[in-house]
């Protein structure tokens, strides 16, 4: 009865029965592909990527078929997509930028899944990189030092062009870090400043060192940048509570919380050892000029 009711020799008919069957076939054909895919490649990262490349190349071969079809002369291509492109730069900018950004991302690369970032002032993981938005497991936030809050953030593509990027993987492959130890002003700070260069030493990890002594001279090829230092220092600072002590070392970018607990936790113990140092905190105290100074106006 339905069959009855069509009219094959409708040329609009015959164009949407066509572009269904174009979807259809496309559709199947990359279910199994995807399928093949999910069986045959191991690594998390590579089958998530040729998952993604596989529907990216399915809408791409849609979309120019369906259009062919759905045009009544393909010599007007030129101006129909000319009219369509005016239309759409003024109605879906937005979207445009997206697509835009999106294809900045990935011929330059500036990050790629599994990398750690922040962008437009959200730091998280990148797990999914999609035509409209980039998606990102969230670190930080309320949680401190770097861990994950379990919370997907998507982030327009178009963000790319207008805000900060911060890539913590690219380049060293690690970062710097800097915990702080204050100690009063009557502790013996260079003691102080003794053990808490050792303990970063007794913690430093010399594969990230050499790692990153060899990316930096890697980078130096393509980029104005130098590094003479990659182990642990200390610095001393006068603060108004006591003498500040400040460690400076290198750390996996997914370690930083592990490495900080390590290391505090060894100057804790080492310090509790060591009977002309210790821990300084914000203090007051009062005077009174008439028990410790002179009478306003004495001439004594």
């Amino acid at each position: 009865m339905i069959m009855d009711a069509l009219n094959f020799d409708d040329p609009l008919i015959r164009k949407l029965i066509l572009s269904t069957g174009i979807v259809v076939i496309t559709y199947l054909i990359g279910f199994w592909v995807v399928r093949f895919i999910n069986n045959k490649v191991e690594d998390f990262k590579r089958r998530h990527q040729s998952r993604r490349f596989t529907y990216y190349i399915i809408f791409f071969i849609d979309s120019i078929i369906i259009t062919f079809i759905w045009l009544e002369d393909p010599s007007s291509l030129t101006t129909y997509l000319g009219f369509l492109s005016a239309g759409l730069a003024l109605a879906l900018h937005q979207v445009l930028l997206n697509i835009a950004g999106w294809l900045l991302i990935i011929l330059r690369r500036p990050f790629g899944l599994g990398d750690r970032i922040e962008w437009d002032q959200v730091q998280g993981d990148v797990i999914d990189i999609r035509v409209f938005y980039t998606t990102l497991l969230e670190v930080g936030n309320w949680v401190e030092a770097d861990q994950s809050t379990g919370r997907l953030v998507n982030i327009p593509n178009s963000t790319i062009f207008k805000a900060a990027l911060f890539n913590y993987t690219r380049g060293f492959g690690c970062i710097w870090n800097e915990i702080k130890f204050l100690v009063t002003f009557e502790s013996d700070w260079e003691r102080a400043k003794k053990i808490v260069l050792e303990t970063g030493y007794e913690h430093s990890e010399e594969e990230i060192e050499e790692r990153a002594r060899r990316r930096i001279i890697k980078m130096s090829k393509n980029y104005m940048i130098k590094y003479g230092k990659f182990t642990p220092i200390a610095y001393v600072e006068i603060k108004s509570s006591g003498v500040q002590v400040t460690l400076r070392y290198l750390t996996s970018v997914r370690k930083r919380r592990i490495s900080e607990n390590q290391i505090n936790e060894s100057i804790l113990k080492k310090f509790k050892d060591e009977d002309n140092i210790e821990f300084a905190y914000p203090t007051s105290r009062l005077y009174r000029r008439t028990e410790e100074g002179k009478f306003l106006g004495s001439n004594e």
